[in-house]
């Protein structure tokens, strides 16, 4: 294994720190929809929706982590990678695991808002998770820069 090559998986790593993200916020998010549904189980549906937005991160970042480890042959047959290569790699990985976890964790607060405010308004179902979304967008950018660097 060359130092490039652990450069290159440790990016893998870093892209899934967007996991990290996702769990904390699906978390908060489900204790929010907990609480309302102790008091309401008709809005379950709704509240799932608005608790599932935070996950989307993980999805991005194990995504850009397997496309690149299927690149660099850790799927397989390793490739010999130079350190410029594995470091850039490493760094184009960043991006979703940084932005991802960030906005997950800002994702997961604002549906935890959300869900209160569905649970005392129930016609602010859209507007909740069109808020709820909108966090969404960073993560987006972030993982198109992070695909396209590694694929």
């Amino acid at each position: 294994m060359t130092l490039g090559f652990f450069f290159a998986c440790l990016g893998a790593a870093v892209a899934m720190c967007a996991g990290i993200g996702s769990v904390i916020g699906v978390s908060r998010a489900g204790q929010a929809s907990a609480a309302l549904l102790s008091k309401d189980p008709s809005k379950f549906g709704t509240v799932l929706v608005l608790q599932l937005l935070p996950a989307t991160q993980a999805i991005y970042g194990f995504v850009v982590a397997i496309v690149l480890l299927a690149n660099i042959g850790a799927l397989g047959t390793p490739v010999a990678l130079g350190l410029e290569d594995g470091l850039t790699y490493f760094a184009m990985c960043a991006p979703i695991g940084i932005v991802g976890l960030i906005s997950a964790i800002g994702q997961g607060n604002v549906a935890v808002s959300c869900i209160n405010l569905v649970g005392k308004q129930e016609g602010q179902v859209g507007k909740s998770i069109m808020m709820t979304a909108l966090v969404e967008f960073f993560a987006i950018l972030a993982f198109l820069i992070s695909i396209l660097g590694v694929a």
